[in-house]
């Protein structure tokens, strides 16, 4: 073996190992907002009364119970994908504010459970279910982004229908 092939192995030797270790703190530091984003959503889910999930903010979009179920869907499927097992919670078929809160509720448990087995040395594998394609970990974080702009979308649903966001409400409700 020649000298440039010894570094080309060592360089890409040391590519993989940075790879494959996502520092622990940045782990917990993402667990932390899922849990905060999740904890506003669920409330958000929960202070919408039940007539105001066929409600819509206008007519061309959906309504807050078709949001709360794409929500409780796109997080099963995302944070299931991160634990290497297609999971769904089949939110889309659901219309009652119970049923709904219930799905949402089951998704942020398959979200837990997926934080909850990530590890540094797993953080950087392939999630390997579709979209988004990457690392466990940017599938759960990509989670937590979506949750966090759906939340922007439906606290307009919220103020329209007099009621203030979670997030909100411990600032006086501005």
């Amino acid at each position: 073996m020649n000298r440039y092939s010894i570094i080309v192995a060592c360089a890409l030797a040391s590519a993989c190992a940075l790879q494959a270790q996502i520092p622990a703190s940045h782990i917990a530091e993402s667990k932390q907002l899922f849990g905060m984003v999740n904890n506003n959503f669920v409330a958000l889910a929960e202070k919408m009364p039940d007539e105001g999930y066929n409600f819509k903010a206008s007519n061309d979009i959906r309504t807050f119970g078709q949001i709360i179920a794409h929500v409780a869907d796109a997080q099963a499927h995302f944070c299931s994908a991160a634990a290497g097992s297609q999971k769904s919670v089949g939110a889309a078929s659901k219309t009652t504010k119970a049923d709904l809160v219930a799905a949402l509720k089951a998704s942020v448990d398959i979200c837990e459970a997926a934080w909850n087995a990530l590890t540094p040395e797993t953080a950087a594998e392939s999630s390997n279910l579709g979209f988004p394609k990457g690392s466990k970990l940017q599938a759960l974080e990509f989670n937590t982004i979506h949750t966090e702009e759906e939340y922007g979308y439906l606290s307009v649903y919220l103020r329209l229908k007099g009621v203030v966001p979670p997030s909100s409400a411990g600032r006086g409700g501005r």
